[in-house]
């Protein structure tokens, strides 16, 4: 039986040498450690929530207005972001995001939220 990653929060470290293993690209079925080769099944992945957040005052004034905490849901068949974004709907503060590149180049992204509690869905031209 193979040795399976160490789990310390949301990061996976290799079980023969310790170091952090990278995250699996959406086609690969195994990550390998960069330092000994140890392969671990992409799947090891799956359900792990990764969460950002940054300091208050990391951002000048302007920009700290702007600052969102995201959720990096790592499942089976999605990479959705998990934002803190009030639902137009029913007021909760938490949905799933996705961004695309709609318009033309020189322009913003669209940015489309589904409310995690009642799963209505909008979008925000950036």
């Amino acid at each position: 039986m193979s040795k399976r990653a160490h789990k310390i929060g949301s990061l996976l470290f290799c079980p023969d040498c310790g170091t952090l293993l990278n995250l699996p690209n959406d086609a690969d079925q195994v990550v390998v450690c960069e330092q000994c080769g140890h392969e671990e099944p992409a799947s090891s992945y799956e359900n792990i929530e990764i969460v950002t957040r940054s300091h208050p005052d990391a951002f000048p004034s302007p920009l700290r207005q702007k600052t969102k905490t995201q959720t990096k849901v790592h499942d089976a068949n999605e990479g959705l972001l998990k934002v803190t974004e009030k639902c137009p709907e029913c007021g909760h503060m938490e949905a799933y995001s996705k961004e695309a590149q709609l318009r033309s180049a020189d322009e913003g992204s669209t940015i489309f939220y589904t409310c995690v509690k009642c799963k209505f869905g909008w979008r925000v031209n950036n």
